[in-house]
């Protein structure tokens, strides 16, 4: 059980996130965001249980729909609204954008544009952690798309084989871009998979931000005692396209009203307001901090400096 304080922080997060993407998704739109951006509107609930269950010193692997995920971890919003932005004082000095992220001080250690990317990187570092002994974790987010590259099941079998300290996060939103999960794999279950390498697999509801915190509590407390990693399964959907600017005409509205009733914010705020964590106005405070707390990353942003086209040529290998 979570105290009211803990809750309330949850929804803080949620809210901040979604405030956050609904700026990006009207830059975007305006003109004012190089390069594609993949929101996670409608995904909250994922990036913040899972991050409520790490320790600062733990490592998580992002997507390319990962802004939320440094967020929950802590990431300076404005840093990362103007690494987005490409501007010099972004954490990759504007050179990463929306999809590649990295922010080495939050244990965000990078966001990947090749669908599967991060399957072998994520490997290795839990192999790092438990040659070192230190009693870290390290989660990989991923989409239901990715578990059909050959990466991923390499990935799975080693990490087993080697009882790494690796929590598996999959976001199954069911779609892979356009593609519905039912016309890629007739095991929709991805959880299931892990029956294979011997290793527990959870399905949860991912628009349940307690769900989401319990069942990754308990990954990470299994890791931590050297029992190898855990897969889990956080069914959820995002409610808007693949990328921005995606028409999305592979979906009924039907099947998108069904989902936004099942919003992740507006069933945490429920909870929280029956079982009289806080009030209403409360609540309304808390999105009113966060949307300042946004507009002023945004302004951050608007007056960083593009980078030099110099400096191109720095923080590379070109030899």
């Amino acid at each position: 059980m979570l105290a009211n304080e803990e809750l309330l922080e949850m929804y803080q997060e949620m809210v901040q996130i979604r405030i956050f993407e609904e700026a990006v998704k009207d830059l975007f739109a305006a003109g004012k965001v190089p390069g594609f951006v993949h929101l996670s509107i409608g995904q909250e609930a994922v990036a913040v249980g899972v991050s409520r269950a790490l320790m600062a010193d733990d490592y998580v692997f992002a997507t390319h729909r990962g802004h939320g995920d440094f967020i929950a971890r802590g990431a300076d919003i404005g840093r990362l609204m103007a690494e987005i932005r490409g501007k010099r004082t972004g954490f990759c000095k504007g050179k990463g954008g929306s999809m590649h992220l990295f922010e080495i001080s939050s244990g965000t250690l990078g966001g990947n544009g090749i669908l599967g990317g991060n399957f072998p990187l994520v490997t290795g570092v839990g192999l790092a952690l438990k040659l070192r002994k230190t009693k870290q974790v390290v989660a990989c987010y991923f989409g239901d798309g990715a578990t059909n590259e050959g990466t991923f099941h390499e990935s799975m079998n080693m990490s087993s084989i080697w009882r790494l300290p690796v929590i598996w996060i999959c976001e199954n939103n069911l779609y892979s871009e356009a593609t519905p999960i039912w016309a890629t794999t007739l095991v929709q279950d991805i959880a299931k998979v892990s029956m294979s390498y011997a290793m527990p697999g959870n399905i949860v509801d991912g628009n349940d931000v307690l769900e989401v915190y319990s069942a990754t509590n308990e990954a990470v407390e299994r890791a931590r005692k050297g029992e190898g990693p855990t897969l889990i399964e956080c069914k959820t959907y995002r409610q808007r396209g693949h990328y921005e600017g995606d028409p999305v005409i592979y979906r009924t509205k039907e099947e998108l009203e069904a989902w936004l009733k099942k919003d992740p914010i507006a069933k945490l705020e429920s909870r929280i307001i029956e079982s009289k964590a806080a009030t209403a106005a409360q609540l309304q405070s808390i999105r009113s901090n966060a949307t300042a707390l946004i507009d002023k990353a945004v302004r951050f942003a608007d007056e960083s400096p593009y980078p030099d086209p110099q400096e191109a040529f720095e923080d590379v290998d070109v030899a």
